[in-house]
């Protein structure tokens, strides 16, 4: 039998949860209001424990030396993950300062110029830039300046965008699954399991660039007529298309935003080395970046996408809700029973679900709720938690692209594109994206099976 607070808790989730998917407001109003209740109406009033709130809340960890600087030592992970909240803050304003000078729209003009200016050609070093952005920056990011780049070649050289706007999609989701610091499920697994960069590049990276070479070959033969006989006669000469140096505002300042991205990512490979945690590590890249910008910092913090920060803040505090009341562990209990405690049963079970389950919400909230069910999976049943870690970043990462919600990369790209006249129906992105995942996913199982069971 439930208690009435596991039963409190388990609604308030469900209901946050159906708000973020319904989609009628952004999904941090559902999920700070999910947030309110847990504290107030189970924690404060049916449990009557106010240290299940400072708990959740987390906050005094901010004050201790070993979060910022853990050396070898795991940070322990409960509540708000204030690593990953800080450190994507943190990173969102480096690529604010990155957009302001220039740096990716320069990136974009260089490739197409270095392809010179071939449609299908694009379509493959989009998608491989895609994929190897999105193992250091945001995949949210990558797509916001990548789709618009293609949408302003697409009018210069009179093709559909629409496709390679998908294909890119899927890159960026599929190539945030081989780091930490991709996609910001990886993120989550990573800051609470204590997880470093060399561990997922080991780990996911090599299955995830696997899948990444079978994703390219997939869309090059689907995508390859489709792009050609959609593509006119483009009404300006080559010679007139934009070229990279246009993208540079100031070059001083390109070239300053340029060495604090080389830098951080330095910082972020070699964190297991120099043992800065991820959240120093963001608070760096802000700082330097504002230092970097001076008069600008204020209209760099005002592009900050608070929202988002705040809808991590109110997610972690609706699954500490689920942590508390025991919820979790009970659902751990029950996948143990199920899979008998074989780690070739539990692998499928959580990658085909994380996939499927991904594939209809977004794989963060997922990803947060599921982290402390593997947690307590492995105490219970005496499951070796890194194989499931893997599977679940591989699942959730993966299973994001199946369709236009999946991921908020998914929600980004086509919301550009309808923006600027070329919708995206979830009828052409299922053709094209479900069976690509179905085949990486595929490829994810029979890698994670050979590897760890």
């Amino acid at each position: 039998m439930f208690e009435l607070s596991q039963i409190l808790a388990i609604a308030i989730f469900i209901l946050m949860f159906l708000a973020i998917i319904i989609g009628k407001v952004h999904r941090f109003i559902p999920a700070l209001v999910g947030a309110g209740l847990t504290l107030v109406v189970v924690f404060l009033i049916t449990m009557q424990s106010p240290e299940s709130v400072s708990h959740v809340l987390n906050l005094g960890q901010l004050g201790q030396a070993n979060f910022w600087v853990p050396g070898q030592e795991h940070i322990e992970s409960y509540g708000i993950n204030w690593q990953t909240i800080i450190f994507i803050g943190g990173m969102m304003v480096m690529v604010e300062g990155l957009g302001e000078v220039g740096f990716f729209r320069w990136i974009c003009l260089l490739l197409a110029r270095m392809v010179n200016y071939k449609v299908v050609p694009i379509l493959v070093v989009f998608m491989l830039l895609s994929g190897f952005l999105s193992m250091f920056i945001d995949s949210i990011t990558v797509l916001l300046f990548l789709a618009m780049v293609t949408i302003e070649l697409a009018r210069l050289l009179k093709f559909d965008p629409v496709t390679i706007i998908i294909a890119e999609i899927f890159a960026a989701n599929t190539g945030g699954a081989a780091t930490m610091s991709g996609d910001p499920p990886n993120i989550i697994i990573g800051t609470a399991l204590g997880y470093n960069f060399t561990d997922f590049a080991f780990n996911t990276g090599i299955i995830a660039w696997i899948g990444m070479a079978f994703t390219l070959a997939f869309f090059y033969f689907v995508f390859r007529k489709t792009l050609t006989s959609s593509q006119g006669k483009p009404d300006t000469a080559p010679t007139k298309y934009p070229q990279p140096s246009e993208a540079i505002i100031n070059p001083r300042l390109f070239r300053i935003n340029a060495a604090i991205f080389v830098a951080v990512i330095v910082l972020i490979v070699t964190h297991a080395e120099t043992g800065l945690s991820m959240a120093l590590i963001g608070v760096i890249a802000a700082t330097v970046t504002l230092l970097a910008t001076g008069r600008k910092a204020p209209h760099i913090i005002s592009r900050i996408d608070w929202r988002t920060l705040l809808f991590f803040i109110g997610l972690f505090i609706c699954v500490g809700g689920l942590e508390e009341t025991g919820v979790l562990e009970m659902l751990a209990s029950y996948i143990g029973h199920v899979s008998g405690g074989s780690l070739v049963l539990v692998i499928p079970l959580i990658l085909w679900i994380s996939a499927f389950a991904s594939a209809i919400v977004d794989n963060i909230p997922f990803a947060a709720t599921m982290v402390p069910v593997i947690v307590n999976l492995a105490r219970t049943a005496g499951l070796d938690l890194h194989p499931m870690a893997w599977t679940l970043a591989l699942g959730t990462d993966i299973g994001g692209n199946a369709t236009p919600i999946g991921a908020s990369a998914n929600v980004v790209g086509t919301a550009i594109a309808e923006r600027e006249g070329y919708p995206i129906s979830w009828g052409m992105f299922l053709k094209y994206a479900l069976p690509a995942m179905m085949i990486v996913v595929g490829l994810c199982w029979l890698y994670l099976i050979l590897r760890y069971a």
